[in-house]
C-alpha cells in the first residue's frame, strides 16, 4: 500500500473519531473475541510435559526410598 493512501485511509478513520464526540473506543483495531495467548494445542503439550515428567519424579523417589 503507498503511503499517501496509508495516510488517507488513516485519516478517514480519525475524521469518523472526530464526529463521536467522546464514544470513540479505546482501539481502533477490530478485536478477534476467542483469541488466546496462547494455542491450546501447545497449552495442552506443556501441560502434558508438566505432569508427566513430576509422575516420573515421584515414581522415581519412591523407588529410591
Amino acid at each position: 500500500m503507498a503511503p499517501k493512501q496509508r495516510m488517507r485511509i488513516a485519516n478517514e478513520i480519525a475524521s469518523k473519531n472526530i464526529t463521536m464526540r467522546g464514544n470513540v473506543p479505546k482501539s481502533t483495531k477490530v478485536e478477534k473475541d476467542d483469541q488466546y495467548p496462547v494455542a491450546p494445542w501447545l497449552l495442552a503439550l506443556f501441560i502434558f510435559v508438566v505432569c508427566g515428567s513430576a509422575v516420573f519424579q515421584i515414581i522415581q523417589s519412591i523407588r529410591l526410598a
